[in-house]
């Protein structure tokens, strides 16, 4: 790529020319040598930067000698080149071609090597919370450079703790929950959940219909997976948590992206919601409170989408893990509550609310009208049962993280850590020249907007990795939560002000001088 004076993006935009699904992410992983392409992708990769194929599979044979002077990249990147392929110039260790997994010395003559390539279904997914920038911090630490993290949203390390009651209540319960529990979970959590569900005005809700999982997460891969055929397509915001849209395509789906309007309090478009329903279309997902904008849907934009999925016939699917995180006096309505004719079903769980993400506990509640969903409710409790159940620890203290005093009540109020800290970031982050940001009503995260004309971004994950290799601070890019313009990323305002003052300070600088 260097000898071609080629950026990924360069090799985005020809791959989208020669018809090839490949992204950035995509490119990161080849060049780190984590990921091998598979064949198209290999002939495309090695047209485009007129190198042999068995030379980016890490193999010796055939390799030309370097040209002195750097080819330009034919006018049809994605056809046969008639030159010999050439290498690329020596790279550092980051860059090294994947290493081979067997010597050459046992290939039997005249035999090709096989290679063992990623499932075809991953082609779609990408998951940038923890994706290629991520991986540099890794390294850059592992080399004793400090990074502060502000990419993931894990209370934890910036000394948030568990309840005490929480932790003590586990420990008195280990020996009673060595064992499974029922698939769903054990009737005390799922007891607590209805409750729950119930104050939260969830229509029809008894304790068959509760599930227990090892976080949202696991919940949404097997609630899309018992779902979708292929080709069916699901409406996913955008932004949105990647994982949704992973899901949806791993399942067989077609994650279609509808616009949150930035202008409107990061609202969704329901116009562009609308415009995007076909006869394909079996399901909206909600974020609610939304990550990664913080922002918290009114009943009146509530009221749009169900009279939406009313019409058109659709399940929704709403994601409310944010739910006890609410600020400036505002409530959380759950869609659910306004759509008793309707099947929906609603996550929550409790790592961000009780500050224990490493518990990994949270669950689904299947609500409304649920006869026009017994053959679905029947392949979720095929995939519940198969996956046996959720941690059984975590389960035994969801009864008493429910009841009682909820400490996370302290933190969101004038005084409390995320009001105080949520107030810090979004003053701070305002008055930095070229980067705005709507005030978060929920949650822990903002998504600032930049400037491209200003810093001249085409790319944000380079923006992001510029921004680590300058000043070793790792945030997400927006192209990490399915935005398509390379002016957005996320910060989660988790540190204590201070630590948020010295990022915002190193930011300012950053970009005060920044050119992509």
């Amino acid at each position: 790529m260097n000898a071609r004076h080629l950026r990924q993006v360069d090799i985005v935009r020809a791959a989208q020319a020669s018809g090839v699904k490949l992204g950035k992410s995509h490119i990161s992983q080849y060049v780190s040598g984590k990921t091998t392409p598979r064949a198209d992708t290999l002939r495309f990769l090695a047209d485009t930067l007129q190198v042999d194929e068995q030379w980016l599979l890490g193999h010796d044979r055939g390799r030309p000698d370097m040209p002195a002077q750097p080819k330009r990249v034919p006018d049809n990147p994605g056809g046969r080149a008639d030159a010999p392929r050439t290498p690329s110039p020596q790279t550092s260790s980051s860059q090294a071609p994947a290493p081979q997994t067997t010597s050459p010395s046992h290939e039997p003559e005249g035999t090709p090597m096989r290679h063992f390539n990623k499932s075809t279904k991953l082609d779609n997914v990408l998951y940038d919370v923890r994706g290629p920038v991520a991986d540099e911090a890794a390294r850059m630490e592992q080399s004793g450079m400090h990074v502060l993290k502000l990419n993931i949203g894990n209370p934890a390390p910036f000394g948030f703790r568990t309840p005490d009651e929480v932790v003590y209540d586990m420990s008195r319960q280990l020996s009673d929950t060595e064992g499974y529990s029922a698939s769903k979970g054990l009737f005390s959590a799922r007891k607590a959940i209805m409750q729950y569900a119930q104050l939260k005005n969830l229509p029809n809700v008894g304790i068959e219909d509760i599930y227990t999982g090892n976080g949202v997460s696991e919940l949404i891969n097997l609630s899309l997976s018992a779902l979708l055929d292929n080709g069916d397509e699901v409406l996913v915001p955008s932004p949105d948590y990647p994982l949704w849209t992973a899901c949806v395509n791993l399942a067989g789906g077609t994650a279609v992206h509808y616009v949150c309007d930035e202008e409107s309090e990061w609202y969704p478009d329901i116009d562009d919601m609308r415009s995007k329903i076909t006869d394909r279309t079996v399901a909206i997902v909600l974020i609610n409170p939304n990550n990664p904008t913080g922002a918290l849907y009114p009943k009146e934009v509530l009221q749009q989408i169900v009279d939406l999925a009313r019409e058109h016939q659709l399940m929704i699917f709403s994601d409310e893990i944010y739910d006890r995180l609410v600020m400036d006096g505002l409530q959380h309505v759950s869609i659910a509550s306004m759509a008793p004719d309707l099947f929906c079903v609603t996550f929550s769980g409790l790592s961000k609310s009780h500050m224990i993400a490493g518990y990994r506990i949270g669950w689904m509640v299947l609500s409304g009208n649920k006869s026009i969903a017994k053959d679905y409710v029947e392949g979720i409790n095929m995939l519940t049962n198969m996956r046996i159940c959720s941690n059984v620890p975590a389960q035994s203290i969801v009864q008493t993280a429910l009841g009682g005093h909820q400490s996370v009540n302290d933190y969101i109020v004038p005084g409390g850590r995320l009001y105080e800290q949520r107030e810090y970031i979004y003053n701070a982050l305002n008055s930095i020249p070229g980067v705005t940001a709507v005030k978060p009503k929920a949650a822990f995260y903002i998504f600032p907007k930049l400037d491209v004309k200003k810093f001249n971004i085409t790319d944000d994950e380079q923006f992001a990795l510029d921004l680590l290799h300058d000043k070793r601070i790792l945030i997400t890019r927006g192209g990490g939560f399915n935005w398509h313009e390379p002016d957005h990323f996320r910060i989660v305002y988790l540190p204590r002000i201070e630590v948020l003052k010295d990022a915002t300070e190193k930011l300012t600088d950053f970009l005060s001088c920044y050119r992509q």
